[in-house]
């Protein structure tokens, strides 16, 4: 039963103030860009939902895929293509399978912050300082890194997250859903938020390829994922903007799914237009653009 106090709390502004996108060009020769990112959640994905999965070895085993076979997979992909990507790394993952992260790191990868368990971000949550401090310290103390960028587990967001990152000198986020080209956070307070580097809802991989025995459903064949991506992309090259990929080792890693993968990135790669790089990169492009329009 719906909370009639609760409905006339909502305010009647936007979610999200910030400023439209700015149409800022992309490096000569491109026209338009692709933010090729991966999510390394490994087990953090299933014991986020429940600590018990820990004890439930199957379950546990899906996150697993990722350091035995779907990451060193993947990695072996991108490097055939010659192409840099970001991952975007959960702190449990990084000290729970140390060599795994360092692969990604030594292949030339850009390493983003993705939380230390997982957790969903919810308004109110005590633990997502530490959430944040602890994956900081995972990342600088196992590979020597300071990230940059930052992707919410489950893509969620709270304001006190949004602050959070800024006063820990997140660069830039991507996890929002609501535009198609780089924008700037504006912050309750009216002061600059992070650089936000929208994601694509129809480039999240889990969505059309993986089925858990704990929450089965039907995944999409390769044809059906193939046409979808393929159209996307076109339609956004068209409009000169951006697409981002949120893709997970234990799905793309997968047989099917790296073969789905591979014919899209060889396809994306015969567009001459599309700039297909890492969020650090696309972010570094709005900051030049956004200091010669101050």
């Amino acid at each position: 039963m719906l909370d009639s106090k609760a409905l006339q709390s909502i305010p009647l502004t936007p979610a999200n103030t910030a400023d439209p996108a700015p149409e800022y060009p992309w490096p000569k020769p491109f026209k338009s860009a692709m933010f090729l990112s991966f999510d390394v959640d490994a087990e953090s994905a299933w014991t986020s939902k429940d600590a018990v999965h820990a004890q439930r070895l199957i379950t546990m085993s899906y996150g697993g895929y990722e350091a035995r076979v779907g990451t060193p997979k993947l990695l072996e992909l991108l490097d055939q293509l010659d192409l840099k990507a970001t991952f975007f790394v959960t702190g449990w993952s990084v000290d729970a399978h140390p060599a795994m992260a360092e692969s990604i790191l030594k292949a030339g990868h850009e390493i983003g912050h993705h939380g230390y368990h997982h957790l969903l971000p919810d308004p109110g949550d005590p633990w997502i300082e530490e959430e944040l401090e602890r994956g900081f310290e995972a990342l600088k103390r196992r590979l020597g890194v300071r990230p940059t960028g930052y992707r919410a587990p489950y893509g969620e967001f709270t304001e006190e997250l949004r602050v959070a990152l800024v006063r820990h000198g997140i660069v830039y986020t991507s996890s929002f859903r609501d535009d198609v080209r780089p924008y700037r956070h504006r912050l309750a307070n009216g002061k600059p938020g992070t650089i936000e580097l929208p994601v694509t809802a129809s480039y999240d991989d889990w969505m059309h390829g993986l089925s858990a025995r704990a929450s089965p459903r039907s995944i999409f064949p390769k044809e059906h994922v193939l046409s979808i991506w393929k159209d996307e992309l076109d339609e956004v090259r068209d409009w000169g903007a951006m697409v981002t990929t949120v893709l997970h080792p234990q799905c793309s890693g997968r047989p099917m799914r790296l073969r789905l993968l591979r014919e899209f990135l060889a396809y994306a790669k015969s567009c001459p237009d599309l700039w297909i790089t890492t969020g650090e990169k696309i972010a570094d492009n709005f900051l030049r653009h956004e200091a010669a329009n101050r």
